[in-house]
């Protein structure tokens, strides 16, 4: 809510003084409105009465006739809406300066936006799924650097780290197959540019992750000795299985996206993609890390518990001025005067003898 409005400051006295949320002083001006307009109600009663009856037969006529109660009470209940109002305004006097210490891991998501990722094998398809999954990461991630490299064929740098997670939503929304220069799988391009990333990061974090999201079919180079080289760079890789073991027929779509038929290989059969959980499982392994998969769920969950387990490091510090709030003042000694309006009586009640 407060990031929508704009605090208004000013100094009172020589401090720094202002409103957190200035749309509450609303209350206390429909307060006051509310309070002039029930003690002109009053006064007009005992006016409009008095009209009609005198004022030596009004105690017979008009017994418990009474300006005063109900002024009281009006003022009770709008100086206590009063000060609720400026208490919903969050007053704010002096202020002090704090250092605050950001606390996380550097984390890299690899994602496959290959043509075997549009595969349907998961609801909606491969891509798509990835794409959930890694709304889930986001959701849970606390303090935590993120940044997101694209690969199929090649690889590259869509997203650097940041702590910006609605920033790293949009890179994310923007990742399809259309977007890679050269087809096919390429894991090593993909681990290599993320280690790029996460060397590159300034005051790097003592843990580092690489999330691959992918169904694991590498039709590029050989991975070599990079796992090793991550595992020495305290990189961890947790892998991410998307698609099914069975396999299902490669779409082949049309400019709208609709499937018009399926790929086929040079000899005229169906190409068939399956997901790699045997390689996938030991690439993770390789450099200390893990591989997860929920053909059913939600894999990203475990993976969130896994990064928590991990040593944060301090990413960042900062001074910030804080302004000390005062709304308790406010708060307090309205709530009392809404209750002893309500103890108060409109009017005089007589007793019978």
């Amino acid at each position: 809510m407060n990031a929508l409005v704009q605090p208004w400051r000013f100094h009172l006295l020589g401090y720094p003084a202002g409103f957190a949320w200035p749309p509450g002083l609303l209350l206390a001006v429909l307060a006051l409105l509310l309070g002039l307009w029930a003690a002109w109600a009053a006064l007009r009663r005992k006016g409009e009465v008095l009209r009609v009856v005198s004022e030596r037969l009004a105690p017979r006529l008009a017994p418990g006739l009474s300006t005063a109660r109900p002024v009281i009470r009006a003022a009770l209940s709008s100086t206590g809406l009063l000060l609720l109002g400026f208490g919903l305004a969050q007053p704010q006097c002096g202020s002090h300066t704090e250092v605050t210490k950001r606390q996380g891991i550097d984390l890299v998501v690899a994602l496959d936006v290959s043509n075997s990722m549009l595969a349907d094998d998961v609801q909606p398809n491969r891509l798509e799924r990835a794409k959930l999954e890694l709304l889930t990461l986001l959701d849970e991630l606390k303090g935590d650097r993120v940044g997101i490299v694209l690969f199929a064929g090649d690889a590259f740098v869509q997203c650097p780290l940041t702590s910006d997670y609605v920033a790293a939503r949009l890179f994310l929304r923007e990742a399809r197959p259309e977007q890679m220069h050269q087809g096919g799988t390429n894991l090593a391009a993909a681990l290599e540019t993320s280690r790029r990333v996460l060397d590159g990061a300034d005051r790097g974090a003592q843990d580092k992750v690489v999330v691959l999201l992918s169904d694991g079919e590498d039709l590029g180079e050989g991975l070599g000795d990079l796992p090793n080289s991550l595992r020495e760079a305290n990189v961890r890789l947790f892998a991410v299985g998307i698609g099914s073991e069975q396999g299902t027929p490669l779409p082949l779509l049309d400019k709208s996206g609709r499937r018009v038929g399926f790929r086929k290989a040079p000899d005229g059969s169906t190409v068939v993609s399956r997901l790699d959980r045997a390689g996938l499982t030991r690439l993770a392994e390789q450099t200390g890390g893990e591989f997860f998969y929920e053909p059913r769920g939600v894999a990203m969950k475990a993976v969130v518990d896994r990064i928590d387990r991990l040593q944060k490091s301090e990413l960042e510090s900062r001074v910030t001025v804080r302004y000390d709030e005062r709304f308790q003042h406010c708060a307090g000694p309205g709530a009392l005067l809404l209750l002893l309006s309500a103890l108060v009586a409109p009017s005089r009640r007589r007793t019978q003898a």
